[in-house]
């Protein structure tokens, strides 16, 4: 005997349960192998480095994708401003990257002196201690770069060039 039609309808039927398709593989362990893995299938060229860091030019910048800490299980996206400042430009350079740092999560913006000049920096930085599934691999490097080179051109337009 069937359910009166007004009863059939106060029971909610749950969705099927996933097909194999949709299953996600459960999260991996991050190596550089993974990274580069993962910068390939979106057609990004790299190389790695005599220190072993995958790196590459994204927008002129310079990017490098490294492994951190004591397990190497930090996982940051590094890149640096392709423009290198005077020590005279450290203030309005700082005030830039201070509103960036207060108003924005990523990336974290810092300046270095380098030789007598200042250089630029940004990292995104996420601990994947428990690994990660290659689409969260994906968007993490993907992340890191874009937030990064968004960076890269507000300094653009908002810092002025070298005075000299």
């Amino acid at each position: 005997m069937r359910a009166p039609h007004w009863l059939a309808r106060r029971f909610v039927r749950a969705a099927p349960p996933p097909s194999p398709q949709e299953w996600q593989p459960p999260p991996q362990p991050v190596d550089r192998d993974r990274i580069g893995q993962c910068l390939t299938r979106r057609g990004y060229r790299y190389v790695v480095d005599p220190d072993g860091d995958l790196t590459g030019t994204w927008n002129a910048h310079r990017f490098w994708f490294l492994l951190l800490g004591d397990e190497r299980d930090v996982v940051q996206v590094r890149g640096r401003w392709a423009r290198t400042l005077t020590t005279a430009q450290r203030r309005p350079a700082l005030l830039a990257l201070n509103d960036w740092n207060r108003e924005r999560i990523w990336p974290k913006s810092y300046l270095r002196e380098e030789e007598g000049r200042l250089a630029v920096y940004a990292e995104v930085s996420v601990d994947l201690e428990a690994g990660a599934t290659d689409d969260q691999l994906d968007q993490i490097l993907t992340c890191g770069l874009g937030t990064s080179v968004q960076l890269f051109k507000a300094l653009d337009n908002q810092v002025p060039g070298d005075p000299d």
